[in-house]
């Protein structure tokens, strides 16, 4: 019987392997592309034309087409996709949210704003199954998310991102979106030990939307670039790339403008645009209000854990109660 770790065998065992890619197929190495050699021996990232692996990523259209979601959804455009529905969230004796309902309409960008500590976070995390409602109930197309864990939720079409970045660090910028398509495989787990036709699919499918991904929100040449080296403003849209790689029915945008310029965040009032027109629903949390109000279609207002209004940009704008909830309100106005 021959050695199984004999360098013929592994030799063999890594052509077998290599089967299921065409030359076509073959994506760039760590070697190959990510690093090239310094005379010190350090390493130096370089971009790449993600169009050269795959000719089709230089057309935005076909992008977009790859980018975007396949996924059933129950709730017509304009209809609700989300709701609210009286949902109190206590910590102790702190009532972190008093009776909010309020609903996410499939096809808008959702504003959710208010002074810090208004709920907005609490909110967010009440949908997304970080807490458990103390009272009332969140319904997500037609589904009441009641005792759903949080890797379920993601399943059923929530995603998000968060306010303070979390990537994987030693990862490259195409591997973190490549973990976030796992969120729609179905591959068992001897599956993937034994490498089946339908893992090397998936495999190659993910590696395909990862590379669109990038390219859609703009960091395709940074796809093999180690996501701690990235500038903050591309690990912000790789954040962003992640989450769409799991496919949602709705994405959740905690703060995404936090530490940026006014030409970062011009950009990314483009790229939300443009996730919505790509037939993504959005709720943006976010404290620049001219952001918000040049961004979103509807926003919802909290302060001290209620809702104290809703409605389009221009009527938030003018409206007394959120006026006084951010600029505070003259002491005879209170006597």
């Amino acid at each position: 019987m021959s050695d199984p770790n004999s360098p013929e065998s592994l030799r063999a065992g890594a052509e077998s392997e290599e089967q299921f890619l065409s030359p076509d197929d073959e994506i760039m190495s760590s070697e190959d592309v990510r690093e090239q050699d310094l005379p010190d021996g350090e390493v130096e990232e370089i971009d790449v034309d993600l169009a050269t692996v795959r000719p089709e990523l230089a057309d935005a259209a076909t992008v977009a087409e790859i980018v975007a979601a396949d996924r059933t959804v129950h709730a017509e455009v304009g209809e609700p996709l989300l709701r609210m529905e009286g949902v109190t969230v206590k910590f102790g004796g702190l009532t972190a949210l008093d009776d909010v309902s309020f609903d996410i309409r499939r096809g808008e960008i959702l504003g959710l704003i208010g002074p810090n500590g208004a709920g907005k976070t609490t909110a967010f995390n009440a949908m997304t199954g970080v807490y458990r409602p103390s009272s009332g109930r969140v319904v997500f197309d037609d589904r009441p998310l009641v005792r759903v864990k949080r890797n379920e939720i993601t399943r059923l079409g929530i995603a998000r991102t968060f306010q303070n970045i979390r990537l994987f660090s030693d990862m490259t910028a195409l591997e973190n979106v490549v973990v976030g398509t796992d969120a729609r495989h179905r591959t068992s787990v001897p599956g993937a030990i034994f490498r089946s036709a339908r893992h090397r699919r998936e495999e190659r499918d993910a590696i395909d939307r990862g590379m669109a991904l990038l390219e859609f929100v703009g960091i395709g040449a940074r796809a093999t670039h180690q996501a701690r080296n990235l500038p903050y403003g591309d690990q912000r849209r790789l954040e962003i790339a992640r989450a769409l790689a799991t496919e949602p029915k709705l994405l959740c945008l905690d703060e995404p403008a936090a530490g940026f310029n006014p030409a970062e965040k011009e950009q990314l009032q483009e790229l939300v645009r443009k996730i919505r027109d790509d037939g993504f629903t959005v709720l943006l949390i976010e404290h620049d209000m001219r952001l918000v109000m040049g961004v979103t279609d509807r926003i919802v207002v909290l302060e001290f854990g209620r809702k104290i209004a809703e409605g389009l940009p221009a009527e938030i704008r003018e409206n007394p109660a959120v006026i006084a909830a951010y600029l505070g309100v003259p002491d005879d106005a209170t006597a």
